[in-house]
């Protein structure tokens, strides 16, 4: 019986025939090295279809009858993924370690990765750091890569700027011929490239962070990495229009509200500040900008008041007595553009609409002709509103007018319409 495979000096069999398992499905028990590269084929297959434990039997007697470091180096990986896969990391790490010191250069390194991943999303970064660094010494572009970035991440964790800093920037250096980048190298510049970028961000960065988000897409047009890069811009914008409107953080600033020299740029600036950091979803930091802009009687807050109201519908009644005044509701729209509540206070407006139409469509369409029932389907439709901010107000406004038309006497039940009837 031979271990390598060849030719055998005489013709025929170069093995007896042996017993086979039943669980084998007929597969011959592996007795030279290209049957356990058969046996990894096929474990491959069963735990790309989810078949792990069959999978891990698999490599195993591949294991046991392979010889040659490659072969061995490709069982134990493939065995240290399905244990992973089978949520167990003592043994997914054992198998990854065992590969790892085959030395082999297909499968050594990508051994490497996978300990290196699993000891750090345990908590483990002292032992994965050390995995990282050995992956350096295995050699390739790719994994270089890999490793670099690995210790950037471990030079993040202990705080280790500097250390970071460099291996950050060995992770993104492509080789000098960018034709030749393979696809995991690519992979990992990109990652890089964003989880760098996220880091400089929150470090209040933009800039570097545009920096980092655009090597990563010189490798590859990522939708993620355009995300990161025009929200490293709305920063850069916020940082410049906020040069101009500086509200102190008690929201009650002097009674210049801003540094502008005429109060065209100074409302401008204002409208686009509360614009922005409501974009990037501060709603408070907005609100704060809004009503530091709107302080005063000068100039320049009429143009704020101007700007917020833009998109107002133009609505002005005649109370009678010449004066035009606005409709009641319109405070609560300023209010909800400077809260960025509108699309809230949309969403109350059309459920109390359809709460109303309900409760007096019925007896429409039942052909109610009871006075009783009729009066308390329009009391019950009258309260719809009672409970909402805004509810009093449309109340306040409908006994105005009743009182105007009664020639200045006030008729109504002064918990009108929330009393319930008598």
């Amino acid at each position: 019986m031979t271990t390598t495979p060849g030719s055998s000096a005489r013709p025929g069999p170069t093995d007896p025939p042996s017993a086979t398992d039943p669980q084998d499905v007929g597969d011959e028990a592996p007795t030279r090295e290209r049957d356990a590269s058969r046996l990894c084929d096929q474990a491959q297959d069963l735990a790309s279809t989810g078949h792990l434990a069959r999978a891990a039997e698999l490599y195993r007697r591949a294991l046991s009858c392979a010889s040659r470091p490659s072969v061995q180096a490709r069982a134990l990986l493939g065995l240290a993924v399905v244990e992973d896969r089978r949520d167990d990391p003592g043994a997914s790490r054992e198998a990854a370690r065992r590969a790892l010191a085959t030395g082999d250069e297909r499968h050594a390194p990508r051994a490497a990765h996978h300990l290196a991943l699993s000891l750090e999303q345990d908590g483990r970064t002292e032992e994965a750091e050390a995995v990282w660094r050995r992956l350096l010494e295995l050699g390739g572009p790719a994994h270089t890569a890999v490793a670099h970035y690995g210790l950037a991440r471990a030079a993040e964790e202990r705080g280790d700027p500097v250390g970071a800093e460099e291996h950050w920037e060995a992770a993104l250096t492509l080789p000098s011929a960018p034709g030749e980048i393979g696809r995991l190298h690519a992979a990992t510049v990109v990652d890089a490239s964003q989880d760098l970028a996220e880091r400089l961000l929150g470090r209040g960065l933009p800039g570097a962070a545009v920096v980092a988000a655009e090597r990563g897409l010189t490798v590859a047009d990522d939708p993620r990495l355009r995300l990161l890069r025009a929200a490293a811009h709305l920063e850069h914008a916020i940082a410049d229009v906020g040069a101009i409107v500086d509200p102190p953080d008690d929201g009650e600033g002097p009674e210049e509200t801003v540094s502008a020299s005429d109060p065209g740029t100074s409302a401008a600036a204002v409208e686009l500040l509360a614009g922005l950091l409501a974009l990037r979803g501060d709603t408070t930091a907005a609100e704060r900008v809004w009503r530091w802009g709107l302080t005063g009687r000068d100039e320049t807050a009429e143009r704020v008041r101007s700007r917020l109201r833009r998109g107002f519908a133009p609505h002005q009644e005649d109370e009678g007595d010449g004066e035009a005044r606005p409709p009641w509701w319109e405070p609560y729209l300023e209010e909800a553009v400077v809260t960025s509540s509108s699309p809230a206070l949309a969403g109350e407006l059309f459920a109390v609409i359809t709460r109303m139409h309900a409760l007096l469509a019925l007896p429409v369409v039942e052909a109610e002709a009871r006075p009783d029932a009729l009066r308390a389907a329009m009391e019950q439709a009258l309260r719809t509103p009672s409970g909402l901010l805004w509810g009093p107000g449309v109340h306040a406004d409908f006994r105005r007018r009743l009182s105007e038309a009664m020639g200045g006497r006030d008729v109504l039940p002064e918990d009108w319409p929330d009393q319930e009837r008598r």
